[in-house]
């Protein structure tokens, strides 16, 4: 019998989980071939190559971002040969599945929840011509209609084979995100989750997760990243994967996890800020309100003061990047409450914040009581609240706006300094910032064109040339400080216009052959002949103090001029401060 196993992930990048596991458990008996696409890939093309694989079985593991394209592929290949069973599971078909059997007649059978044990007996009932009626967890089809046998008991974690082993993934390892499991369930309940339908939490054996990760690191895996739903509800585990990560690590490897932030001890924190290198872990972390009425309404329990501690105290730490996670369209949120939850997280300075929209998941409770708080929401995954009671489609739009410049100018960090100087100086919360230029990128119809990196620099210097804010010189040196800095390479031209004439900045750079001694020792060291100055460096005109603002991240008014060295050896080029009056006096 000839069995795949398929998924369409959101990328190339990521690897699926469940189809391994499945393809584990059926070992020795039944040999599953893995195969994986993309839902950007052409329903055509991966048609035809399972097509060419002549299936018996073909397994579809189903998520919200791939069931559309995923049925379309179903549907085609049930009309090219109608005999392949055609075997859905995942968590977008394990609720509704009344509704999903009758309105996908191509679904032969839906795995319910944990499809491990269930899909082998699949399998075996399948290749011995048995019907399906004692196999349990599944829905199928009989002449006597659509049939749904009950779940099992869960398994035992502790006894699965390991999904991290397989021959044909070697090769892959050091290209794509590998995901790990160290556990199943969650002990909280938040009712826009999926998770907190499964009361518990299990785990797997560690010593053999141990081993695994030891052999996933040596045959090249760099991203490595925990599904666990609270990665540390356990203390003492937590701290005995910590522990083991930091030990055994090789260079280059991440290791990514989701954490509950308001239950992590202090004394975890400094463990970490004092044995973990820089780099190793990144958090991420879920606040989505700090509405304490909306929280309670969707039985979400989170201590905002203890969660700020832990976040402050790993940014403090410096090791450690942090993806902190907001939901705009929770009950009784509205636009001005989701205001004070951005600009309450924003304060915090994560490395990224992640603004999403609920979605009304299949099997959670507030799907389940949606008219309580007059939701309205797409019909079609991923089944995105369109509106409610306290949050109108109006006021989503303008939400969307500040989603969009937010990935841009914060989470990409292009231009650090002059985001904080915007939304600490010129604007009355950074919310506000984003909101306004997130309302005037919309206006100009950017966010339907393509970008350069330039471009990000001269929107939002046309948007504060608009606006007319104060101080626009000095901001305006911010950004040629922020595009420079990320810079490897002298950029053949810039994006602002050169204020200063060639004979001007011809003059500063004869002065600077002739008196290198003037910008630093660390200049002088640089051995810089005139040939290398001239075609390695560049002249920039500001208008603020840069020593202070390096040194003490003070922005204060002063004319000057930066010389910046783009150094073929250095990922990003070196700064030197030009005073014309410090030049004259080295010269006489």
């Amino acid at each position: 019998m000839n069995i795949v196993l398929t998924t369409l992930n959101a990328k190339y990048i990521h690897t699926n989980l469940a189809i391994r596991y499945l393809k584990a458990y059926a070992q020795p008996k039944f040999d599953a071939s893995i195969v994986e696409y993309t839902i950007k890939d052409p329903v055509i093309n991966i048609v035809s190559d399972l097509i060419q694989k002549k299936p018996d079985v073909i397994g579809f593991s189903c998520y919200i971002w791939n069931i559309e394209e995923t049925i379309k592929v179903i549907n085609m290949i049930k009309k090219i040969n109608p005999d392949i069973l055609i075997v859905a599971g995942g968590p977008e078909v394990t609720y509704d599945v009344q509704e999903w059997m009758e309105n996908v007649p191509n679904f032969d059978v839906i795995v319910l929840g944990e499809g491990e044990q269930t899909f082998k007996q699949l399998l075996e009932g399948y290749s011995t011509g048995q019907d399906f009626s004692t196999v349990p967890g599944i829905a199928y089809r009989s002449k006597s209609g659509i049939q749904l046998n009950p779940q099992r008991n869960k398994l035992d974690l502790k006894d699965l084979p390991t999904p991290y082993r397989f021959e044909e993934d070697a090769a892959h390892l050091s290209k794509r995100i590998t995901y790990v499991e160290t556990s199943r369930g969650c002990p909280f309940s938040c009712q826009f989750c999926l998770s907190s339908i499964e009361v518990g939490v299990r785990y797997f054996d560690r010593e053999k997760i141990k081993e695994d990760i030891r052999y996933l690191m040596k045959n090249g895996a760099k991203t490595i990243k925990f599904v666990d739903r609270t990665f540390n509800i356990s203390r003492s585990y937590a701290m005995e994967m910590f522990r083991f990560l930091i030990d055994e690590h090789l260079p280059g490897t991440v290791f990514q996890f989701e954490i509950t932030a308001d239950i992590m001890r202090p004394e975890v924190i400094s463990f970490l800020n004092e044995e973990a290198p820089a780099g190793l872990f990144r958090f991420e972390i879920g606040v989505q309100s700090t509405n304490d009425y909306t929280n309670e309404l969707v039985m979400r329990k989170q201590n905002f003061e203890k969660l700020k501690r832990t976040v402050i105290m790993v940014k403090e730490g410096g090791k450690i990047d942090q993806h902190l996670d907001l939901i705009a369209g929770l009950p009784e949120e509205d636009y001005h409450s989701f205001k004070k939850t951005f600009n309450d997280v924003f304060a915090m300075r994560p490395e990224e914040l992640q603004l999403g929209f609920l979605k009304m998941l299949r099997g959670t409770g507030l799907r389940l009581r949606a008219a309580d708080h007059d939701y309205v929401y797409m019909d079609h995954s991923p089944y995105e609240i369109l509106g409610n009671n306290a949050l109108d489609f109006y006021d989503i739009i303008k939400i969307k706006q500040v989603e969009d410049v937010l990935e841009k100018y914060w989470n990409d960090h292009r231009m650090d300094h002059t985001v904080e100087f915007l939304v600490t100086r010129i604007f009355p919360s950074p919310f506000d910032f984003f909101q306004e230029f997130g309302s005037f990128w919309e206006t100009k119809g950017w966010s339907r064109i393509g970008h350069q990196l330039e471009d990000l620099f001269k929107r939002l210097y046309e948007f504060l040339q608009q606006k007319e804010v104060d101080h626009l010189e000095q901001i305006v040196s911010l950004m040629k400080y922020d595009y420079l800095a990320s810079m490897k390479y002298k950029p053949r031209k810039p994006w602002w216009e050169l204020s200063s004439d060639k004979r001007q900045r011809s003059a500063l750079y004869r002065e600077i052959i002739k008196n290198p001694e003037a910008l630093g020792q660390q200049f002088v060291n640089l051995k810089l002949n005139e040939k290398e100055l001239y075609k390695h460096t560049l002249l920039v005109d500001i208008s603020i103090h840069f020593a202070k603002l390096i040194e003490e991240g003070i922005v204060e008014k002063e004319r000057s001029h930066l010389l910046v060295y783009f150094d073929s050896k250095s990922e990003t080029p070196h700064f030197f401060s030009v005073d014309k009056e410090n030049l004259a006096e080295k010269k006489a």
